[in-house]
């Protein structure tokens, strides 16, 4: 293979460093991520600024390479067409679609990886996949908005419905509203529905009963 003896060392020194390294580089590849973003945004649209540019820098404040997205432009500032206000718009704009999209794409394509490695756990009920919902209130904001600014209380940003399968421990799905004090009861048939559509009708009327 090329540059075989450039990377051995580092597979002999940091095996999993290096294989890690190569499988968020899979997942978070940016055309792949372009892509995605092309087929799930209805309102938004790209100019100069890619989305797979904002993935990029929000993935080294999740992974704790930059203490903020503020941080991590700066470390990209030459590399990005658009100033820092630019980036935060484009962000705050992100539809909920293709966030959710991009969950669900980077679960599936990181399965067989995981099958491969034969890193999975045994299933908690042998014979069935189990898979746990459970949803997540975002944490309160700052006081940025003028009429907030004299209370303790925050605006709660949204609600997370998660999906995590118990044998790879990888979120598969979720469902996200803007309703930062919606019920997740009330959000249950309405992701049952959108992902199984036949079950839609039986949903409503157990939904009714729990109501």
């Amino acid at each position: 293979m090329l540059l075989d003896e450039v990377f051995e060392p580092f597979l002999n020194e940091a095996p999993i460093c290096v294989m890690a390294r190569g499988v968020l580089q899979r997942i978070l590849n940016p055309q792949h991520i372009d892509h995605l973003f092309a087929q799930y945004a209805r309102h938004q649209y790209t100019n100069e600024l890619l989305f797979s540019s904002l993935v990029d820098l929000m993935a080294r404040v999740v992974l704790r390479q930059e203490p903020s997205v503020h941080a991590a432009y700066r470390k990209l500032e030459n590399q990005l067409p658009v100033s820092d206000q630019s980036v935060y718009n484009k962000l705050q704009h992100v539809e909920l679609a293709v966030s959710a999209s991009l969950v669900r794409d980077s679960a599936r394509r990181i399965a067989p990886v995981i099958d491969t490695l034969r890193a999975s756990l045994p299933s908690l009920l042998p014979g069935y996949r189990v898979k746990f919902l459970d949803g997540n209130h975002l944490a309160a904001t700052e006081h940025r908005l003028g009429e907030l600014r004299r209370t303790w209380a925050a605006p709660l940003p949204g609600l997370a419905l998660v999906v995590l399968d118990q044998e790879h421990m990888t979120v598969t799905d979720v469902l996200l509203t803007e309703d930062g004090h919606a019920q997740e009861r009330a959000l249950l048939w309405r992701f049952v529905a959108s992902r199984w559509p036949w079950t839609s009708r039986r949903g409503m009327a157990i939904q009714k009963c729990m109501s």
